[in-house]
């Protein structure tokens, strides 16, 4: 089984849907559609020569310059017969966070998902118990976008001469 091997299925199964293909430091990735998460989820734990059936990683990343998809979420899945990883995207509009939840094929993706509606806003529809892992429950933010300054730019202990500089 080759990340070429791989690829070839998912293309023969999904066509066009998925785009973004890329292969870095090994890792194949693909981005497909966000109403397509589940569907493409099942079929790669699914089918027999694939086997995609660990799911090693859940996250969400901000990137507020792709207009109408500034949120994404990672799924990075393992084939632990064949030893081959891949990671997957999807991308939502900030202002309507919508993705699918995946706990009923991965029952690990309950804290990774919780975790990213957490930091990220991301609404895992049909969650079982989407509230807040980490942060406060008071909180009315999510603080890993990148709407927010990282640090008060008026502080003066973080200036260079401080530093020697």
């Amino acid at each position: 089984m080759t990340n070429e091997t791989v690829r070839q299925q998912l293309t023969e199964k999904f066509g066009e849907q998925l785009t973004e293909w890329e292969e870095q430091f090994g890792l194949l990735t693909f981005t497909a559609p966000a109403e397509m998460n589940l569907k493409v989820i099942q079929h790669l734990y699914d089918d027999e020569s694939l086997r995609f059936r660990f799911l090693t990683d859940l996250t969400g990343v901000h990137y507020p310059e792709r207009k109408g998809e500034e949120l994404c979420v990672v799924y990075h899945l393992h084939n632990l017969v064949d030893n081959i990883r891949l990671r997957f995207k999807i991308y939502v509009p900030s202002e309507k966070p919508d993705v699918y939840t995946i706990t009923q094929r991965f029952s690990t993706a309950n804290w990774m998902e919780r975790e990213t509606y957490d930091f990220f806003g991301i609404n895992f529809i049909g969650h079982p118990n989407l509230i807040r892992i980490l942060n406060v429950d008071e909180m009315d933010y999510f603080p890993m976008r990148k709407e927010y300054e990282m640090e008060d730019p008026t502080r003066r202990d973080k200036d260079n001469e401080m530093f020697g500089r």
